[in-house]
């Protein structure tokens, strides 16, 4: 590629400044001027025209390019972040994807998306394979939120021969077959996300939900139990709760589940931000600034000035 080749490659041989020097020409308008934005799951060449692309796609054009630069570059995978999407009762959870380098044995991690994702665990290598998967996943996911159920079905089934042992395809397997009426595969899939990761959250809600269409009292009966005891251990769904319950106007709730998400994953500063904003409409301006002083010395420099004027701002109210 030309323009690569002119404004990295060319410009040092030394590796460290060709990832700076590759990111620039990702996102300068002088370069390739890469947006980020959610829902633009493109393959490569799309991305390249469009000169858009989410998490996933933004991932595999930095591969394409970072490898032509001599670059020793690999797709990481962040399994457990709150990337939870909702449509017609029915809940699954697409994993966030970003991109990992590795220069003179140190290794280097660019996120377009990261702002937008919260993680419990750090990325770790995947293969290319498992990224392809990711996308088609995603394809699938899309098409069928647009109601395109058909055109879904070569995406997931895609999906799954690339990576048969990812427990979110065959969950995001199972909704897909629903929607088509076929509860017998929907079933099966859930039950082989299951075997594979018997504490995937959405798979075992898809369940309670079939089980609920179909009338198996029993089976949902069960499959509830062993939700809720996922769920009391999953930040992510407390938080959720909390969110919910605030936008309700029920702050005392709000804040009892922002306090069970911190007790679980404490060093996420949404989560103490959650738990200010609560504390502030039930009068508790001592807890909130607390709560807010904590989300700020937890914050990164995209939100540290935000918390310090607010935090500013109650502390002239509380004088």
């Amino acid at each position: 590629m030309p323009g690569l080749r002119a404004a990295v490659v060319s410009k040092s041989p030394l590796d460290k400044r060709r990832l700076d020097l590759l990111v620039d020409f990702l996102i300068d308008a002088k370069g390739l001027g890469m947006e980020y934005q959610y829902d633009a799951t493109y393959t490569v060449e799309q991305a390249f025209r469009a000169r858009k692309a989410n998490c996933l796609s933004f991932t595999l054009v930095f591969l394409a390019l970072a490898r032509e630069a001599g670059l020793v570059a690999y797709a990481q995978e962040i399994e457990e972040t709150l990337a939870w999407h909702q449509s017609e009762n029915t809940i699954y959870r697409i994993n966030h994807i970003n991109a990992g380098i590795r220069v003179d044995g140190r290794r280097f991690t660019v996120d377009v998306g990261g702002d937008a994702a919260i993680a419990l665990h750090h990325p770790r290598p995947v293969s290319d394979q498992r990224a392809l998967a990711h996308y088609y996943n995603n394809r699938a996911a899309e098409l069928m939120a647009q109601g395109k159920v058909t055109a879904a079905m070569p995406y997931m089934q895609t999906a799954i021969e690339l990576d048969p042992v990812y427990a979110t395809t065959w969950s995001n397997a199972g909704v897909l077959y629903l929607r088509n009426g076929d509860l017998v595969a929907a079933e099966r899939a859930y039950a082989r996300a299951l075997s594979l990761n018997p504490f995937h959250a959405g798979a075992l809600s898809n369940m309670v939900g079939l089980y609920k269409r179909t009338g198996e009292r029993t089976h949902e009966a069960d499959f509830h139990r062993r939700l809720e005891k996922v769920q009391r251990k999953d930040p992510f769904h407390q938080f959720l709760l909390a969110v919910d319950y605030e936008k309700h106007g029920d702050y005392r709730r709000a804040a009892s589940h922002y306090q069970r998400a911190i007790r679980l994953h404490g060093t996420e500063h949404r989560f103490h931000f959650g738990l200010a904003r609560a504390y502030l409409q039930l009068g508790d301006t001592r807890r909130a600034g607390l709560a807010l002083a904590r989300a700020h010395a937890l914050s990164d420099d995209g939100t540290r000035d935000l918390y310090q004027a607010k935090l500013d701002r109650l502390q002239r109210e509380s004088q």
